[in-house]
């Protein structure tokens, strides 16, 4: 079973207008409602490609409802903590002239140190049974970044394998308890090591940096450039598929699942690199986050190349 812990749920409402400015009304060309946070991203991107999971975390009142529906829909099994406040909205918006998106995050929920107590120990509960757990993303008020330290441990406990992502300073915190793979895009890879990272042989150092002192396998993502995977024994240089891109809003997510469906399903990692860059730029030519035709995946999948690097 295919686990996703979400500390904070997030509904993404994705507008788009023809040139964003201040000091104006600007008529939006048109609203998408979509699934927001790393590993609920990656359970939705996983139930449309038919593969079910379990998926726990936080929320609160409506919106979380809404979230709730929209992964089971897809056929995700959800078990939600029910926590204060409201699960967060977040607000993309999209200018069509200059292709570029600026995220505005609501305020989040109110989370007491019982809730998170109650959401680990659901997670140690399932946990004999998860083939792969995906945890990551930002922390609501009231959490600490040591969350990911204590269910990556638990995890690894139950020896369950554990993709994480997330950024600065969740994801150096995750990090010291050795999850199995990271997912970081170059700019959460750079806040990490503590300098812009430029090139691809500075992004290949940090990995093997990670890799040999956490153990830890490093995928990068590094959006209209491609990825680069530092695996255990081996590494890839992963070259874009060029698409008119509409959102590219939840591309990196679709490589957690990419990575979640080959760890599942016992095949090689490379098939799961395949299938989430294939999923990933699936996911550029939908208007909201996360979103895809599985006709379009279908597509992309033979044309992912992995070329071996250095």
């Amino acid at each position: 079973m295919i686990v996703s812990l979400t500390p904070n749920t997030t509904l993404d409402l994705t507008v788009f207008v023809p040139q964003l400015a201040t000091n104006t009304t600007i008529r939006a060309t048109r609203t998408v409602h979509s699934m927001g946070g790393k590993p609920t991203d990656a359970a939705w991107i996983l139930g449309r490609m038919g593969v079910g999971s379990l998926a726990l975390g936080l929320a609160a009142g409506a919106v979380g409802e809404k979230v709730k529906g929209m992964l089971e829909e897809f056929g995700v099994e959800t078990e939600f903590i029910e926590v204060g406040g409201e699960t967060r909205i977040n607000t993309v918006i999209m200018d069509e002239t200059s292709g570029e998106h600026t995220t505005i995050t609501s305020a989040s929920m109110q989370v007491e140190s019982e809730h998170v107590a109650a959401l680990l120990r659901r997670f140690a509960a399932v946990l004999p049974a998860a083939s792969v757990a995906i945890t990551g993303g930002s922390l609501p008020p009231g959490m600490e970044s040591a969350f990911y330290a204590d269910a990556i441990q638990l995890a690894r406990e139950y020896d369950a394998p554990v993709i994480f992502d997330a950024g600065e300073p969740n994801l150096s915190a995750g990090l010291a308890a050795r999850p199995d793979y990271i997912k970081p895009n170059e700019h959460e890879l750079s806040a990490l090591v503590g300098s812009k990272l430029k090139t691809d042989a500075e992004l290949y150092e940090a990995g093997r940096e990670i890799l040999g002192r956490y153990g830890t396998q490093v995928v990068i993502t590094m959006g209209k450039d491609g990825a680069l995977a530092i695996l255990e024994d081996r590494s890839y240089r992963i070259p874009p598929i060029a698409v008119e891109v509409s959102s590219p809003a939840g591309a990196g997510d679709a490589v957690l699942a990419g990575l979640a469906h080959a760890i599942h399903h016992k095949t090689p990692l490379e098939e799961g690199l395949r299938l989430g860059i294939a999923a990933a730029t699936a996911v550029c030519l939908q208007p909201g986050t996360a979103a895809y035709d599985v006709a379009d995946m279908e597509r992309f999948l033979p044309q992912v190349e992995l070329i071996r690097y250095p």
